[in-house]
């Protein structure tokens, strides 16, 4: 296989030399990857129909926004607040319920401004030009979700006791459009701010989003207030100090606020029907503002930038105790002073979706067009635990928050580091999650042993026993290909094989018949309670214990384990003959260590290993090539342990016999 660069692909460029004469054939791979190779068109007449060689398989891949490092740490944190928010208990009563929900909701909004702060800082530093454009662009893309997650939270989230919802939105609007302060920053910086060019658009911005106190500011420092004859600067602050504010914190009902709005209105109406302000348009344009003149909002549209922006200071102005459920009635006359519906952009279709209550188009656009799952995902999954999303089936068998969460995590399960978030996506998914799992489990490039492990770990929390044997067993027979044969055992205990360890303890064995000693001596020490896996494995761990008491001077209790290893018949025959040559040095010890009855025991495994050898029974395929040399020498051993064995049973009787006759 090969892999190529995302540059290739922005060129077109595959370069295959059979795919110039056959086509190319493509299938979708794991997440974002194409998998490309020849074989489509049937060739020209003067054309060879056949591939003088396989297809070669082309990796085509590319990068998504959630790959970068940026938005990676997005990905980390908020998977942090989307298993904190799976574990919250909807039984619990609305004045519980809800804080926490909004809380949840101020998590992921944070996360997301810090994403899109550190994407600019990035982009400002970016020394290359295409670098820069696509840190903007993913900047952009992330303040639209902030707007709308924002704009979302207000709406179906922090649902306010009456509906009454202006305040929410006064910074909601303050808090994404900061002209207003940008402006104010030039004017205050400037030697003469009073004659400063956004001096005055910077009062209409912060009057428009409701800053009273922060316009009132500004209109202070104009040194005309001091010496104005007719105190108009003194009116307009007045007019502005007395307006009057609605919250839900006090104990001020609607009526009784809406009749102080209305009187208050009254009085800045009147100011304009007496021509008090006709002198000073500056301050006149405060006053029409105040007084709700819906003229003076088209006239100022350049500052309010979008009909959002107009749509909410009509609202101050004009009605500001509308409940959340009319405000879209007053938003098409808005969107016609900005040309109409024909202009809407993507994020103003997104946005009117929200305010008319229609949460799936919000979540369908959304889907469309911007690209990445991020978004939607987790506001689907928050909203649904608000309890603002009833179950939507959809024609692939799956509600829409778990179709939304499959995708994000689909997104996720292709990245070499991001799988292990997926994988909590996945756990959350209650339909279909766990065969998403397994398929994509059994998918995932492992290339060293540290990721084997953090996929083994994986499938083992989930109780996912047939890939985690699949795994260990992948693994093992890597690490055997590598001629590796602990790691491989250690793999192949993790799998619980029992074929697959009978085979490389028959490898042990060979190793040992072939070098006359044992590698990983810690492994096989330390095999414990795995060594009853397999009887080749139960021999192999038995034999090194075997040799660990002949080293510590455990003579008799050698030789017991010993004949036991013979008489059980664990070891393989052709492995007997050593067996018998390692009790040699327990033969010849000045000591009697084997009994007459033991001994007779081994003469007798001596005689099964004669008549074997006489047969081609006893001869496998490796053990038929043996040498006429190797075949002497281990008829040498025949004859040594056949004379050792007879004078040990000598010694055996004469120690049992004074042993009687001592008694």
């Amino acid at each position: 296989m090969a892999d190529y660069e995302r540059e290739d692909v922005r060129h077109g460029v595959v370069p295959d030399i059979a795919g110039s004469k056959f086509g190319l054939a493509s299938q979708w791979g794991l997440g974002n990857q194409v998998l490309v190779h020849a074989g489509v068109r049937r060739p020209k007449q003067d054309e060879s129909s056949d591939l003088t060689t396989p297809p070669s398989i082309h990796i085509v891949k590319w990068d998504i926004d959630m790959h970068n490092p940026v938005t990676r740490k997005l990905v980390n944190e908020s998977h942090n607040v989307f298993i904190s928010l799976q574990s919250h208990n909807p039984e619990q009563a609305d004045t519980v319920r809800k804080p926490q929900l909004v809380k949840f909701s101020r998590h992921y909004r944070s996360v997301q401004r810090a994403c899109v702060l550190e994407l600019q800082l990035k982009g400002d530093a970016a020394e290359d030009e295409e670098k820069r454009q696509i840190y903007y662009a993913q900047c952009q893309v992330f303040s639209m979700i902030e707007l709308i997650w924002s704009l979302c939270e207000i709406l179906f989230v922090e649902v306010l006791p009456g509906g009454v919802i202006l305040n929410q939105l006064l910074d909601w609007v303050s808090w994404h459009f900061t002209q207003g302060d940008e402006l104010a920053t030039a004017v205050m910086s400037s030697s003469s701010p009073h004659t400063h060019e956004s001096y005055w658009p910077a009062i209409y911005i912060y009057v428009l989003q409701g800053r009273i106190d922060d316009a009132r500011k500004l209109l202070s420092i104009h040194p005309d207030r001091q010496r104005d004859v007719n105190d108009l600067y003194g009116m307009t602050d007045e007019l502005l100090r007395k307006m009057p504010m609605f919250t839900v914190v006090g104990r001020q009902s609607v009526a009784e606020f809406d009749m102080k709005w209305r009187h208050w209105q009254d009085q800045c109406q009147q100011c304009l029907e007496d021509g008090l302000f006709d002198s000073h348009n500056n301050l006149s344009i405060i006053c029409r503002i105040l007084a709700g003149d819906n003229r003076v909002f088209s006239e100022l549209k350049d500052l309010t930038q979008s009909w959002y922006q107009m749509l909410v200071a009509k609202l101050l102005y004009n009605n500001p105790t509308i409940k959340t459920f009319d405000i879209h009635y007053h938003a098409q006359e808005c969107i016609d002073d900005y040309g109409g519906n024909s202009h809407l952009s993507t994020l103003d279709n997104i946005l009117l979706s929200a305010l008319e209550f229609d949460i799936h188009q919000v979540i369908r656009e959304s889907s469309a067009h911007l690209n990445n799952w991020w978004f939607v995902a987790h506001l689907t999954d928050l909203l649904y635990h608000c309890g603002q999303l009833e179950s939507h089936n959809l024609n692939f068998g799956s509600n829409l928050r778990e179709f939304l969460l499959l995708e994000y995590a689909t997104s996720l399960m292709s990245h070499e580091s991001l799988w292990q978030i997926g994988m909590d996506y996945l756990d959350h998914c209650p339909e279909v999650g766990r065969h998403y799992l397994e398929l994509y489990i059994e998918r995932i490039p492992i290339q060293t042993e540290r990721k084997a492990l953090k996929v083994l770990r994986a499938c083992e929390k989930r109780g996912m026993e047939l890939q985690a044997h699949s795994i260990c067993k992948e693994m093992g027979m890597k690490a055997l290909q590598n001629d590796r044969l602990g790691t491989a055992l250690s793999w192949c205990i993790r799998s619980k094989d029992r074929a697959f360890a009978t085979f490389l303890s028959e490898k042990f064995l060979s190793e040992y018949s072939s070098r006359g000693g044992f590698s990983n001596l810690d492994l096989i020490d330390n095999l414990g309670p795995a060594m009853l896996l397999s009887d080749r494995l139960t021999f192999l761990g038995k034999y090194r214990e075997f040799h660990k008491m002949y080293e510590h001077g455990e003579f008799r209790e050698a030789a017991n384990l010993l004949l036991s290893l013979l008489s059980a018949k664990l070891a393989p025959q052709k492995f007997w003959l050593t067996l018998l040559t390692d009790a040699l040095p327990l033969l010849e010890c000045d000591q009697v260590v084997f009994s007459s009855h033991q001994t007779y025991d081994l003469m007798h495994c001596l005689e099964e290993i004669t008549l074997s050898f006489q047969s081609t029974q006893y001869l496998d395929k490796d053990d038929k090539q043996r040498t006429q040399g190797q075949r002497e020498a281990d008829q040498e051993k025949i004859d040594l342990l056949r004379l050792a064995l007879a004078r040990n049973l000598s010694r055996a009787i004469l120690h049992e016999g004074t042993e009687i006759e001592g008694i």
